[in-house]
């Protein structure tokens, strides 16, 4: 029979973190959020509780937890602010499980015991300029040098999310290799006319520049910037994986990380309920608390429902990839309805709040900020409802 009860590990894991959220987090995130600053504080309180390697094993310094672990702390933290949630799930999900997937046993001992005790931040170098949803169109390039047994990248990167901090050790970067040519008879065959492959890059390689942070709507506690490489140059070795594969590799990680961001986008959608619970009763107007008017139940009801239905998803998506079954499409839905309901649940709890909503000092305010960008990051709504209608063999 179904429990919806945790075993007694997450539960403990998730009394931490929420009161972390509330005690360190909360009471200083704000200041944060309004100088446009990132929280090394924060970050690296988050790096002495382990919770950068939760998902990840011991041997490389990690805490042997799972997704599902991931999860609970991602949706916590979102309660309290999207910035400290996000950096963690991008240093997670982008930055470290890359190498723990598709690494070399050399390069998961050199960089994983550093990414998952949070000395260092790893990023995700997928989306570009003119790329946007459609990542296979890479036009970044990596050319092989055979003289000196290098990779020689040119191109940019866009959005990218723990790139430019003091404590970002890599980027790994997917970028277009020269095709395999492989002997078939006589003549040479090539393989493929669009091999794209990852490259991991640490921060200070020449040829590699950071760009200024963007000026963002949401998210202003978390770095995102534009990457360009000029004839960056890194040993051959800093290849991630098989050569070709890169754009596969990166598609795991993608379905993988939905899954964190819809626990995120859940968090935030129960934030809102958190938030606007305590508004409604403590706010009066025409004599009586608004609380005890039936439009803001109803509202506030509405809130609940969605906060609620996004979590099973999360947590049922989460558990198919612990399991080893299939996932991609409990993925996308997750990731899809935990985004729209984040975003409908911060536009009900602004209207609730009224003027105060509108007052950068109400978290409510940067809940609504901070939403819009779960509908788009990491696969928007509209290619989560791709994915959804081709597992279903529709739209073949």
């Amino acid at each position: 029979m179904l429990d919806h009860r945790f075993d007694r590990e997450y539960e403990e894991l998730r009394g931490t973190v929420e009161q972390f959220a509330n005690d360190v987090v909360a009471p200083k995130i704000g200041d944060y959020y309004e100088q446009n600053e990132f929280p090394y504080e924060i970050v690296r309180e988050m790096g002495q509780m382990g919770l950068f390697g939760l998902p990840l094993p011991e041997e490389y310094g990690g805490m042997g937890g799972d997704y599902f672990a991931l999860g609970l702390v991602l949706e916590e933290l979102a309660r309290v602010d999207s910035s400290v949630a996000i950096t963690l799930e991008a240093a997670v999900s982008l930055g470290a499980m890359p190498i723990y997937r598709f690494g070399t046993e050399e390069q998961k001992r050199e960089w994983l015991p550093k990414l998952t005790s949070g000395e260092l931040l790893g990023a995700f170098g997928l989306t570009e300029p003119e790329g946007g949803s459609d990542a296979g169109a890479t036009r970044t390039t990596a050319r092989y040098d055979e003289a000196t047994d290098e990779w020689v990248i040119n191109g940019t990167k866009c959005f990218i999310t723990n790139s430019g901090t003091e404590m970002t050790g890599l980027v790994t970067v997917t970028a277009l290799t020269e095709p395999i040519a492989r002997s078939s008879g006589g003549g040479a065959e090539v393989v493929s006319s669009r091999e794209i492959s990852s490259i991991i890059v640490p921060t200070g390689t020449p040829g590699f520049t950071v760009s200024r942070k963007y000026s963002k709507v949401g998210w202003n506690a978390s770095d995102t910037r534009e990457l360009s490489f000029t004839d960056c140059r890194v040993p051959a070795a800093n290849l991630l994986g098989t050569r070709g594969r890169g754009y596969a590799q990166f598609l795991r990680i993608l379905d993988e990380g939905r899954i964190a961001i819809a626990a995120l986008a859940t968090g935030l959608a129960q934030g809102c309920v958190d938030q606007s619970v305590s508004y409604a009763g403590t706010r009066h107007a025409f004599g009586r608390r608004i609380g005890a008017n039936q439009v803001i139940q109803f509202k506030l009801a509405d809130m609940e429902m969605r906060a609620h239905i996004s979590r099973l998803a999360w947590r049922d998506a989460a558990s198919r990839l612990i399991c080893g079954e299939p996932f991609k499409k409990e993925a996308a839905i997750a990731k899809l309805y935990s985004s729209e309901a984040a975003v409908d649940n911060a536009r009900e709890a602004t209207q609730i709040h009224g003027g105060y909503g509108f007052m950068n000092e109400y978290p409510v305010a940067r809940f609504w900020r901070d939403c819009k960008i779960l509908e788009i990051g990491e696969g928007t709504s509209e290619v989560q409802r791709m994915l959804i209608a081709r597992e279903l063999g529709v739209n073949s």
